[in-house]
């Protein structure tokens, strides 16, 4: 291979096909979820459509920016610790505005929608463990506490934030996406032994008591959620609504599902069947085959990431990769756990699938940087010096 190359030809096809697959798929969803809903409300059925494809391309534009720049610029301290300031306040800001189902996170922005800070939070939660603690791996074997002390503190303010909207199903996607970075950096396997414990205790004791004592800490509509999860028909035209119309959206696709824009759940049944429920009606409209292969392509595309992020020499780039791709596959288990039944609904939509502009633009923002970090593993293997 020659010493200098161009970029494009470097493009990870193993991802990005995927991608545009899924978020084409995804627009599809986007309008047969929402014009229903639009037609009642007196609207253009395709307006959600159409603000969803202005963030797909606002997406691509970001996504063809980051990957055209450097690694060693998106390691800068200035830039990422930038962004979390940024990042905070914007999650401050959110509690200016109205909240929505009774919960803060949002912030309107008038002709456009609202913006929700906390899905740019995963993803530069993400970017700043790795860039921090790529830069002290000589030190996290014997002193990982002291090395690692000082960058816990604007992540527990921004879980504080979060709680207080109440926003508790992304808190914990926060959490556990910390623990794994930490997990992955090169600390002792002993610390992996601990969590697994602690968080297997911990889930256990959670579920036990949320019934007894959750009301001294939990908002109410989330002990709701507790309490029906493992039965929605105990309170079938209360909490466990939504759950139960899930359940029959799923069972009416079959295999092949009712036809695009045929579902019946999403006409008044599903409150949240462009977002949380998004997947349900992939099932009944398209079908259990379509909704396995959409599984599929998805499931190639995180495992394609941890391959790169586990083959990587540099200690940033494996990082970022394995983070990001923790960052999707807790999304889709907790997305699919939550309208099956097997934890506890949270509101996390279902990447690409979902109506969402922020978490679109998220999500492909992430297959950006992992497009860019595919390319540079490729330079260090190939022995290129240069790309354009």
């Amino acid at each position: 291979m020659p010493k200098s190359y161009k970029k494009r030809n470097l493009l990870d096809l193993g991802i990005l096909v995927p991608y545009l697959i899924l978020s084409i798929i995804g627009l599809m969803m986007v309008y047969s979820t929402t014009s229903y809903v639009m037609l009642e409300e007196g609207s253009n059925p395709a307006r959600q459509a159409i603000l969803q494809f202005v963030f797909w391309v606002i997406s691509l534009f970001m996504m063809i920016v980051i990957y055209k720049m450097k690694t060693s610029f998106l390691k800068k301290s200035w830039l990422i610790n930038g962004a979390m300031v940024l990042i905070t306040i914007a999650l401050g800001a959110a509690f200016l505005f109205k909240p929505v189902n009774g919960a803060y996170g949002w912030i309107q922005i008038p002709s456009i929608g609202t913006v929700q800070p906390v899905e740019f939070l995963k993803f530069i939660v993400i970017w700043f463990l790795a860039a921090t603690l790529a830069k002290r791996q000589g030190m996290i074997q014997e002193h990982f506490w002291t090395s690692t002390k000082r960058m816990v503190f604007p992540l527990i303010l921004q879980l504080i934030i979060l709680y207080n909207y109440p926003d508790l199903g992304n808190a914990a996607i926060i959490v556990l996406l910390v623990a794994v970075i930490f997990l992955s950096s090169g600390i002792s396997y002993l610390y992996t032994l601990l969590f697994g414990a602690v968080s297997v205790g911990g889930s256990v004791l959670v579920i036990s008591l949320v019934n007894s004592i959750g009301k001294y800490f939990l908002p109410s509509h989330v002990i709701d959620r507790f309490a029906v999860f493992r039965n929605p028909f105990s309170d079938e035209y209360g909490s466990g609504h939504q759950l139960i119309h899930g359940y029959y959206a799923m069972f009416n696709g079959g295999l092949f599902g009712r036809g695009l824009g045929n579902s019946i759940q999403k006409k008044g049944f599903l409150k949240f069947a462009h977002t949380d429920y998004a997947f349900a009606i992939v099932v009944e409209e398209l079908g259990l085959i379509v909704a396995i292969i959409i599984l599929g392509l998805l499931f190639y595309m995180i495992a394609r990431m941890f391959l790169i992020g586990i083959r990587s020499k540099d200690p940033f780039n494996g990082l970022m990769c394995i983070g990001i791709g923790s960052l999707f596959l807790i999304s889709v288990f907790v997305n699919l756990g939550g309208i099956t039944g097997i934890i506890p609904l949270t509101g996390i939509t279902f990447p690409f699938i979902s109506q969402g502009g922020s978490s679109l633009l998220m999500f492909s923002i992430c297959v950006g940087f992992t497009l860019n970090i595919s390319a540079d593993e490729k330079k260090r293997m190939y022995g290129l010096d240069g790309y354009k």
